[in-house]
């Protein structure tokens, strides 16, 4: 009876070796796939075009006459050229039509919005630069 108790007890620590051993191979990859090193990824900067100042940003647009509602985050002046530039939007005009709550002004400063004609379709977030 000794003896069967003895080897019972001898089975079970061979059992509970075998089953670390297992798991501590398992881990030890694991880590070792985490700890490897990678390859650097090389980036390519993108050109950048200097479009000249940003004077201004769209915030809104009105198909129906052909305005855009610019917040202004420098001076603008009637007769000025512009650009307006984003996602699908590149065109160049000349400030012809300028207004404030629907009045007609020849200068706005920083901080203003104001109403401007414009030749083409803008979007919501289109840049506006002094050329």
């Amino acid at each position: 009876m000794a003896l069967k108790k003895k080897a019972k007890k001898a089975a079970k620590k061979v059992i509970k070796k075998k089953v670390i051993k297992k798991s501590t191979k398992k881990t030890t990859k694991r880590v070792a796939k985490k700890t490897a090193k990678k390859k650097p990824v090389l980036k390519k900067k993108a050109a950048v075009k200097k479009e000249g100042n940003v004077i201004g940003l769209i915030t809104h647009y009105f198909p129906h006459v052909q305005a855009a509602v610019i917040k202004l985050k420098g001076p603008l002046s009637m007769g000025e050229t512009v650009k307006v530039k984003g996602h699908t939007t590149d065109f160049t005009q000349t400030v012809s039509s300028m207004q404030i709550d629907r009045m007609d002004i020849s200068n706005a400063k920083k901080g203003d919005e104001i109403g401007l004609q414009v030749i083409s379709r803008v979007r919501q977030g289109d840049k506006v630069y002094k050329q």
